[in-house]
């Protein structure tokens, strides 16, 4: 099977509203239009080590649940890789709805969007 990479990216939110966003000082995120954007809304944008995955130990458990879903979902139901990133939406989309924060017993997307889903 190809291999596929996905970033290291960590969102924080207080009360609904995006604060920071962590991540590693890949391309994708070290660059001119990611400050832009950053800088118009208020957001900080923090950097891990460089290459050091394990600084971002919670986001690359998340990648890699999201990369076994899509990888069970594409060999389960005999689908081409050509649909990984649809494999993966769907993953993320689960998993929003899904899995539950155990102190609050809400899903992400409850806490997300302040609603029931």
């Amino acid at each position: 099977m190809a291999s596929f990479k996905i970033w290291a990216l960590q969102v924080i939110t207080e009360k609904g509203s995006l604060k920071r966003i962590r991540s590693d000082h890949g391309g994708e995120f070290q660059n001119e239009v990611m400050t832009k954007f950053c800088n118009e809304q208020g957001i900080a944008h923090q950097f891990s080590a460089p290459r050091t995955p394990q600084m971002n130990g919670v986001v690359e458990r998340k990648n890699r649940t999201l990369q076994e879903m899509a990888r069970a979902m594409i060999h389960g139901g005999n689908i081409p890789v050509k649909f990984w990133a649809e494999a993966i939406n769907t993953a993320c989309y689960i998993i929003n709805r899904v899995y539950m924060r155990k102190a609050l017993l809400k899903t992400p997307y409850e806490l997300w969007k302040g609603k029931d889903t």
